[in-house]
């Protein structure tokens, strides 16, 4: 449950503009499409799908930093990690079941010969999409396991797009499509409320202190 006396009591730490952006944003989010970016290597690629998440709604992304360790450099994704929920795991089957359990379809990204074009997939429930490595993909643990594959028509000698790009692209077009589906795609009253309480606490630069004086008193 949500301390919803608590963020009344943080709330007046921030302006009414603040607290009126945190609800239009929110408004827009969603946990219908998530992201899982699998072992890639550069880190610039995974903080530039962390910013390709923030900005088109995706309020979770689950990294796979099995191979190199965690690769999210704050500059590049630009505080985009404060207000997307980052689940970190060591492998691919963890995060697969994970998902899976909570309902998700498990759609690789992939130039797979029987991959459905970007423009003719049809959203038909909770999807997890998920994106390779440079150069080598997605592990064929991962195509293995997928429920679907989706692939960017492209018409060059190019093969294969930059993965944040890719990030981008798809992103935007899903969640276009799913904003003009009849699918219960927003945020719970619940998980806006626990969203508001979190970005709250992140918008007040002396949280710590103020916390400790509120839980005194309370």
């Amino acid at each position: 449950m949500i301390d919803e006396k608590l963020l009344a009591y943080l709330e007046e730490f921030i302006s009414e503009k603040r607290m009126r952006r945190f609800n239009d944003i929110l408004s827009h989010r969603t946990n219908y499409i998530t992201v899982a970016v699998e072992d890639v290597y550069q880190m610039h690629n995974t903080s530039a799908v962390i910013r390709s998440c923030e900005s088109f709604g995706i309020q979770q992304a689950h990294l796979i930093e099995g191979k190199y360790g965690q690769r999210l450099d704050e500059e590049i994704a630009m505080g985009a990690q404060k207000w997307v929920d980052i689940k970190r795991y060591k492998n691919s089957k963890e995060v697969v079941d994970v998902l899976r359990n909570k309902g998700y379809k498990i759609v690789a990204t992939s130039p797979h010969a029987d991959s459905s074009l970007l423009q003719d997939y049809e959203l038909d429930g909770k999807m997890a999409l998920f994106f390779g490595t440079e150069n080598k993909g997605l592990s064929d643990y991962v195509l293995e396991n997928s429920d679907a594959f989706l692939k960017i028509p492209m018409v060059g000698f190019t093969e294969s797009l930059n993965i944040s790009v890719s990030a981008a692209i798809i992103l935007q077009h899903l969640t276009a499509k799913l904003k003009s589906s009849n699918f219960d795609w927003k945020l719970t009253p619940s998980e806006m409320m626990e969203k508001r309480l979190d970005w709250t606490k992140k918008s007040i630069k002396s949280i710590d202190n103020i916390l400790i004086r509120y839980h005194a008193d309370n």
